[in-house]
């Protein structure tokens, strides 16, 4: 027998909300079920499942996601999530288009946005 991961869980002050946030990032629903102040709310097509607790985020994530921009360039995402509401943490960004860019969500909670598979010659 194996185990698969069903849910990746992040931790927050407001699970709708961050959601919503992630939910724009990834262009995906948060569940049909769930509704503003519920206390747990799934991005059911991410895996991704926010819980609302009552500690405050103090120190770096021990587990970040790394997103690869689909439809446009690394550059370019960055951007559209700087929009979102996203934080610029740490420009790892080279002159020769190589690295990548940390993020944070809105409850600073770190992100990777990596270069296109098209960037990358993939």
């Amino acid at each position: 027998m194996t185990s698969r991961i069903r849910h990746v869980t992040i931790d927050c002050s407001d699970a709708y909300g961050l959601a919503g946030f992630w939910s724009r990032v990834l262009d995906l629903p948060v569940h049909e079920d769930d509704r503003p102040g519920d206390e747990e709310v799934l991005i059911e097509g991410a895996g991704l499942l926010f819980v609302t607790v009552p500690d405050a985020k103090t120190v770096k994530n021990r587990v970040h996601v790394d997103l690869q921009p689909q439809d446009r360039g690394r550059d370019e995402e960055v951007e559209r999530l700087l929009g979102l509401g996203a934080t610029l943490v740490e420009d790892r960004r080279r002159a020769d288009g190589t690295g990548w860019a940390v993020l944070a969500d809105p409850e600073g909670n770190e992100f990777c946005v990596e270069r296109s598979a098209a960037e990358r010659g993939d």
